[in-house]
């Protein structure tokens, strides 16, 4: 598998009115404890059911003869923010070490840590590349991070980690984090990126407090599934291009913007038995395809009830209409039982025959 976006905990030292999910913001006492013992009670099962070797073959890289190279994939660690203290020692840094261990033998593995950057010390950077992180990535350089308003005050704070990074022998990635293959570079490397204009996020998903404060621009035109992060391809997991997201619950979804239901668990399920009991199954090739608005048509949904379907008023009372808001609709009416049906096809496949009849 290409990517893999792991989000590890709920926790954050930030409550951006742009954030894609309301449960990223500051926790306290018992309910800080709560997320990070859940991050820390499910690391271990999440990374056990992982694909036993994170690599794939590059269909648009062949060789001269033809052939196809197996490349390292990657597993970007994210939150909530990843660096927070205590949720850097308790899980951070061991599903770091974990993912290292899994994969040292396997072709191995390059962990991206993304973070707000903002409470990055020296030491902390130390500890990161003592355990073989190949990229941190900075995803907070736009408007709507308080104390990053504007381009004066965006480019002191990338001079300032620059420098931060620069001082431990870590350079500057020569690609844009729009590039789908920014992650072939020579680690380790330090990046930045955040919800600007020319961004795949830069018109904001029409979810949490994003959507709550209606700040979301995209239209219909606007197809998040269909793109990098999206969920194209997130079912060919033996090539380039695959991706799917985690929660810290193991929930897995196909597209960082999330479906309204999880495909899977990786508490339950290994990630690719969840991938291959939906291969086929009609709804989810179409997101695969980067055609949602295809995805009920063995159910009923013409492409024009689906389009009808993603139109609604935002919070705010503004018209708004876009596939995603089909989508969901389409995984609230129909696909509970779909998703149901494929979570049996895999408890059964685990049983032995003798237990079936």
């Amino acid at each position: 598998m290409e990517s893999i976006y792991y989000v590890m905990c709920w926790a954050c030292h930030r409550k951006c009115r742009h954030c894609y999910e309301e449960r990223f913001r500051p926790y306290v006492r018992g309910e800080l404890e709560s997320v990070v013992a859940e991050a820390e009670r499910n690391f271990p099962r999440i990374v056990a059911n992982l694909p036993a070797r994170l690599t794939y073959l590059d269909r648009d890289d062949p060789r001269p003869d033809g052939t196809l190279a197996e490349k390292t994939g990657r597993v970007i660690l994210s939150g909530g923010e990843s660096l927070l203290d205590p949720v850097r020692e308790r899980v951070t840094y061991r599903v770091v070490e974990a993912l290292r261990d899994k994969y040292r033998a396997q072709g191995g593995v390059k962990v991206v840590i993304q973070t707000t950057g903002d409470i990055l010390t020296d030491g902390i950077v130390d500890d990161l590349l003592a355990r073989g992180v190949w990229m941190i990535s900075v995803a907070s350089v736009d408007d709507f991070h308080v104390g990053l308003e504007g381009p004066a005050k965006q480019k002191a704070f990338m001079d300032r980690l620059s420098t931060l990074f620069e001082r431990h022998g870590v350079r500057r990635s020569g690609l844009s984090a729009t590039t789908r293959n920014w992650h072939e570079e020579e680690g380790p490397l330090y990046s930045f990126f955040g919800a600007t204009p020319d961004s795949w996020i830069g018109k904001l998903w029409p979810r949490g407090r994003a959507w709550r404060n209606g700040l979301s621009k995209a239209t219909l035109e606007d197809n998040f599934c269909n793109r990098w992060s999206g969920g194209l391809n997130f079912l060919k997991h033996q090539w380039n291009g695959s991706e799917v997201s985690i929660e810290p619950d193991g929930a897995v979804y196909p597209c960082c913007i999330k479906t309204k239901l999880p495909i899977g668990s990786l508490l339950e399920d290994n990630l690719i038995d969840i991938l291959d009991s939906l291969a086929g199954v009609a709804a989810y090739e179409a997101i695969d395809a980067g055609r949602p608005e295809r995805m009920g048509l063995a159910h009923g949904w013409s492409e024009a009830r689906f389009l009808a379907q993603s139109r609604t008023i935002t919070p705010t009372g503004a018209p708004y209409q876009n596939l995603c808001i089909g989508c969901d609709r389409f995984h609230d009416e129909v696909l509970g039982p779909v998703l149901e049906e494929a979570r049996e096809r895999r408890r059964r496949a685990r049983e032995p025959l003798s237990l079936q009849e």
